[in-house]
């Protein structure tokens, strides 16, 4: 394979100098970051779409997501850096590149809903309804976003050679994200590796997810719901994709994988706060029912 070439040979699809970036005026612009800023508009317009439809405020959410956007960008760099240390530590300049990769989505998630809690505490808004409001954007936008990865060459899987594996030349990755699994079944002679897609896999999950989300939007029992469904569904679907990636990021001196347990944790407290919250809404309303008998 030529150094630019993706391909997902059992799919026979085959991809010849895919660039990870263009040049307009002599300014050189990175797909990834392209895509991901694509990712972050379709998800405030479906933010702000979605209020426009429930009778909110659609300004509301353009003004909140000027600030969530930057707080999230730092979040997850922070992150990222904080559990990849070793790989900065030595390079503290290279903390500030960002065109190579390198943001953490949890990172981003949690200085979203930082970023709400405050926004909402000072402009008096409801952080439940407005969170209903902007996670079915916020999952669009994540799946979106993972096709930056897919630009870069990184967030894939263990060694994988089924129906859709996908195929990548050993120079156009990063030398620590081939694992010993993968690089023992390199074929003789070749200078590419067969890998499980997971930016795929996790960006179908994504868009499942909002499916679910815009379907319950006119189900829930409460403000807030749809954040813990979120939590829950997204936490699950990471969870089992984090098992597979090979770039995983660890609690310092150990090898356990920080968002899998991130993840693990997330979807359980989530599950258990819905069902928490539905059997109190379901006891107020029996004893309302005996008292107004």
């Amino acid at each position: 394979m030529n150094a630019g070439d993706i391909a997902f040979p059992h799919l026979g699809i085959y991809l010849h100098d895919v660039p990870r970036s263009f040049s307009i005026f002599g300014f050189e612009i990175a797909y990834y970051g392209l895509i991901i800023g694509i990712g972050v508009l379709a998800g405030i317009w479906m933010a702000a779409h979605l209020a426009k439809r429930s009778g909110q405020d659609p300004d509301v959410y353009w003004d909140f997501a000027i600030y969530a956007v930057i707080f999230s960008v730092i979040g997850a760099r922070i992150y990222y850096v904080i559990f990849a240390w070793e790989y900065y530590r030595d390079d503290i300049l290279g903390i500030f590149n960002i065109r190579n990769g390198g943001l953490a989505i949890y990172g981003a998630v949690i200085g979203a809903f930082a970023t709400l809690f405050v926004y909402c505490r000072l402009k008096k808004q409801n952080p439940l309804l407005m969170g209903d409001t902007a996670v079915p954007g916020l999952i669009l936008g994540q799946a979106i976003g993972r096709w930056g990865n897919f630009m870069n060459r990184e967030v894939f899987g263990e060694y994988y050679d089924g129906f859709l594996s996908m195929q990548l030349p050993v120079e156009a990755v990063r030398a620590r994200d081939i694992s010993e699994n993968i690089a023992a079944h390199i074929p003789p002679g070749a200078n590419y590796i067969n890998v499980h897609p997971t930016f795929l896999y996790e960006s179908l999950w994504n868009l499942a997810v909002m499916a679910l989300l815009l379907l319950w939007r006119r189900k829930k029992k409460f403000d807030g719901e749809l954040c813990l469904l979120y939590f829950a569904g997204y936490g699950l679907g990471r969870f089992i994709i984090e098992g597979i990636r090979t770039d995983t990021l660890f609690f310092p001196g150990t090898t356990v994988p920080v968002s899998q347990v991130l993840s693990l944790v997330m979807a359980v407290a989530a599950v258990a706060a819905d069902i928490v919250v539905r059997l109190r809404l379901a006891g107020r309303k029996s004893g309302s029912q005996k008292g107004s008998g």
